[in-house]
């Protein structure tokens, strides 16, 4: 009886024994396995924030180029004395006011907010035919053209592969950009302040507007041939909101992507032309 209870007890031992070790086994690769996704993870941020620096560095080389072309702008050109147009530049800008909205010219107080209007006009009329009144935004500050394009014209929800719809609009936009060899175009991606889906292929709100700046600036070079030195794609994820993210309104006008045109005075003025 003793000898049984013995054996018994031995055997007990001996599997718990043997199932301790394989359960440390287990944890022991388990160990491993997380490691290794750890230091991957590691290279992986590594790499996202090398790239991110890089983008950053253009960005600020590019903010510093568009104020030093607005001190050079003003320093050229007083927008108040009408002979820096000549009569020509002058009868075309007049002929394009004459077409607008009198409300809108109505606050148009200098030459300079006159030509301004007449240059976005011509390029909205140019650029965004066929497109909602909202969709296509643009703006013009001392010859840096902006245009902010509607993210539903662009994109699907969350993702960065380029809606066929919108190869009318980036045609038009490559006329303009290869008319002028010395123009330079910054390409900026816009979100909103939601979080990516679990499990989604993207990062976050940086990777998703870093990738939709990518991707258009791809489809300019290698679609409608755009010089890629006279490109820069930029994200800005959702840190520079037109409006509050607090309504989903506010949210599709946040999601958007923003065209920033430097050209020269001469082709400044040769856009009075472009809606023509």
């Amino acid at each position: 009886m003793r000898k049984t209870v013995a054996i018994t007890v031995l055997s007990a031992a001996m599997l718990t024994s043997c199932v301790s070790k394989k359960k440390y086994v287990e944890l022991e690769s388990e160990l491993d396995d997380t490691r290794s996704t750890l230091q991957k993870t590691q290279v992986e941020k590594e790499e996202i924030e090398s790239k991110y620096a890089k983008v950053e560095a253009r960005v600020a080389e590019y903010n510093a180029k568009i104020n030093s072309l607005r001190e050079e702008s003003d320093e050229k050109m007083e927008m108040n004395d009408l002979t820096v147009m000549s009569n020509n530049n002058k009868a075309k800008m007049r002929a394009t006011i004459a077409k607008m909205d009198p409300e809108k010219v109505a606050g148009a107080e200098t030459l300079e907010d006159s030509i301004n209007l007449a240059v976005s006009h011509n390029l909205k009329q140019s650029i965004s035919e066929g497109s909602d009144e909202g969709d296509v935004d643009i703006s013009v500050d001392k010859t840096v053209v902006m245009i902010n394009v509607s993210d539903k014209l662009l994109f699907g929800d969350g993702s960065y592969r380029v809606r066929n719809d919108a190869n009318k609009l980036l045609k038009k936009l490559a006329e303009v950009i290869n008319s002028e060899p010395s123009m330079e175009v910054m390409v900026e991606g816009h979100t909103d302040d939601r979080t990516m889906v679990e499990g989604s292929y993207l990062k976050d709100n940086w990777d998703l507007s870093v990738r939709r700046a990518t991707s258009i600036v791809r489809i300019l070079q290698d679609k409608y041939d755009v010089d890629p030195a006279k490109l820069i794609a930029a994200g800005r994820s959702s840190y520079s909101p037109l409006v509050d993210n607090d309504s989903s309104d506010n949210m599709a006008k946040n999601r958007r992507t923003r065209i920033v045109i430097i050209p020269n005075l001469d082709k400044f003025f040769a856009m009075l032309e472009s809606g023509q």
